[in-house]
């Protein structure tokens, strides 16, 4: 790639208002968005992830948006070398690329680089596995906190499949899962500017609850529904989901279904935020301050 290339990074919590922000920038440097969020990846998953709409993703090309089925295995490594081939060709047409979500493990891995983790032992990761049958989710959550708190504060604390991975990782190579994105940062081929989107927490929280009310409205109950019999995998062990997995299971009315969504949707922003927050390069705006952020990005950038 030549120089004077430019990746947009635009990060922020859950419902801030990222999506409008990118498809403005990406109609005004006429290129392309990417998304790092873990969860808009799968096609079977759309109400319960706050995907783009239809008219929005025809607006500007998307890339890694219904990429990938529920049932494919598609990790952090996986994604940085998708996103490394979808960037060499936008950049061999334009010099700028949008990438943007929420996921901060995905998007270190693309602007910092991330360590290969060695192959792991399965019989550690069986043992784990029976430890968390006997013992359940508490033991997990009790002994990442204990063995990795940097990735216990911003990790998902309901998904045993997240939780699990740290302990195999740690005990099988006696390093952090966090550590693994720590060490020597990977210099890319291209410019990075980091755009972080904020709002008065209340006014996000309340904008979550909002957001809430119209998925269920739009039938989010229903999608889980039919994706009830596969729980089980991965990409279903999030908020959107796990807390109506719950409710079909018996173990609370529906009522408490809806408060946990949000509850757990609101948590889930605050680990974002405390994630994005240790990353000094990212530059805060209001989601209302786009002539601002315009003005910091041309200022960035070789026009």
């Amino acid at each position: 790639m030549k120089d004077k290339k430019y990746l947009i990074v635009i990060v922020g919590p859950t419902a801030v208002g990222k999506t409008d922000l990118c498809i403005n920038l990406g109609k005004i440097f006429k290129t392309e968005i990417i998304s790092s969020d873990s969860r808009q990846f799968f096609k079977e998953m759309n109400l319960g992830t706050a995907k783009p709409s239809l008219d929005e993703l025809k607006s500007v090309k998307h890339h890694l948006v219904n990429s990938h089925s529920i049932f494919e295995p598609y990790d952090v490594k996986a994604f940085e070398k998708d996103v490394l081939t979808i960037l060499e060709n936008i950049f061999s047409s334009k010099d700028v690329a949008i990438m943007t979500g929420g996921s901060g493990l995905y998007i270190d891995a693309i602007c910092n680089g991330f360590d290969d983790i060695p192959d792991i032992d399965p019989t550690i990761r069986a043992g784990i596995i029976k430890k968390f049958e006997e013992k359940g989710l508490t033991y997990l959550q009790d002994r990442v906190a204990n063995i990795d708190p940097d990735y216990y504060e911003i990790v998902d604390k309901n998904n045993p499949q997240r939780l699990m991975r740290a302990i195999e990782v740690f005990d099988g190579t006696g390093h952090t899962f966090s550590s693994f994105r720590k060490r020597k940062k990977i210099e890319r081929p291209f410019h990075i500017i980091k755009i972080g989107l904020e709002r008065d927490r209340e006014e996000l929280y309340d904008r979550i609850d909002h957001r809430m009310d119209l998925m269920i409205a739009k039938g989010l109950f229903e999608e889980a529904a039919e994706l009830y019999p596969y729980k089980h995998l991965n990409a279903l062990q999030t908020v959107g989901y796990s807390e109506i997995f719950g409710y079909l299971d018996g173990e609370y009315d529906k009522e408490e279904a809806v408060r946990l969504l949000k509850r757990n949707s609101r948590r889930y922003a605050k680990r974002q935020l405390t994630w994005f927050r240790k990353d000094e390069s990212i530059r805060w705006f209001l989601p209302n301050q786009e002539k601002d952020i315009l003005d910091f990005i041309k200022g960035h950038i070789a026009l």
